[in-house]
């Protein structure tokens, strides 16, 4: 097996929806906010070389959507999926399996693009089986109105249309970890920030590495009570987070951040304070 960071695309949003109730004098240390208010954000996916297998894990928001739509989150940088893809040898047809932890535009976007003649939607990997679950896939086409504007029915119908979506087989709705999962990968299923979000979590060069997705978003996220407005049921986050940050720092997990614009992965440790940041490394400084 053989792992790489892929980037997708540079973003931002508000750093009061990003850290909900806690104050911006405490989170713009860690996450500074322009004049807008607006703090950097990444969407980097992570791509799995295992045998005859690339399996891609979550897509950024892709470029299928109105400039008026992109303007509301004021992209950035020079990333793109291509070019990532391109560093390592690679292009979006050789991809065979995209697993998506949730269907919110910023994670799944790149799944779906136009077709050749703007008519309608298509796979943006053609050659790809996509990953999703049952209880999340219902939660996302028929969509709550709080996340309602995070659901984008063009990234999420077209991909049954296609055929080529699949869901993880989980035998008992109440589970919260699968083992080895079709994917090769072990599945933390977290509820707080969405239903059924999935976590990726994978042995890889001797070293534990998790897949954080919106579990935890950036470094500045790990103090428990730093939970994003966007959460849907914030107290149950809490809970989550608080088992994994305590299971993460007494086993020496290294978390593969996907919206931190400035640093990939982190580790963590134990403090009087509670769990806090440990180190910050690139993945070539941890993997390479």
């Amino acid at each position: 097996m053989r792992l790489y960071p892929i980037e997708t695309g540079n973003f931002k949003l508000d750093g009061g929806a990003m850290f909900g109730v806690v104050p911006k004098s405490l989170w713009n240390k860690t996450n500074p906010a322009d004049a807008n208010n607006m703090i950097d954000l990444a969407a980097r996916s992570l791509l799995i070389e295992d045998g005859d297998r690339l399996i891609l894990i979550d897509t950024g928001m892709g470029n299928k959507q109105s400039d008026k739509f992109f303007g509301f989150y004021y992209l950035w940088g020079d990333h793109s999926i291509d070019r990532s893809l391109a560093k390592y040898g690679f292009h979006r047809d050789d991809i065979t399996d995209v697993f998506m932890t949730h269907l919110h535009f910023d994670h799944c976007g790149g799944s779906i693009q136009w077709n050749k003649n703007r008519t309608g939607y298509e796979p943006a990997f053609r050659n790809a089986r996509f990953w999703s679950n049952k209880a999340h896939w219902q939660w996302a086409t028929e969509p709550n109105a709080r996340e309602k504007a995070s659901f984008l029915k063009e990234n999420i119908l077209p991909l049954q249309e296609s055929g080529q979506l699949s869901f993880v087989q989980v035998q008992d709705r109440n589970t919260d970890y699968l083992k080895s999962s079709e994917l090769g990968f072990d599945i933390l299923f977290v509820n707080g920030h969405t239903d059924k979000q999935m976590i990726p979590v994978m042995e890889y060069k001797g070293k534990k590495l998790v897949f954080m997705a919106d579990l935890l978003p950036t470094v500045g996220h790990i103090p428990l009570p730093y939970v994003m407005g966007y959460d849907t049921r914030p107290l149950l986050t809490l809970k989550e987070k608080a088992a994994f940050l305590d299971k993460a720092a007494s086993e020496d997990y290294y978390l593969f951040l996907e919206h931190d614009a400035h640093h990939e992965i982190c580790t963590l440790k134990h403090t009087e304070k509670g769990v806090r940041l440990r180190d910050i490394h690139t993945f070539d400084e941890v993997f390479n």
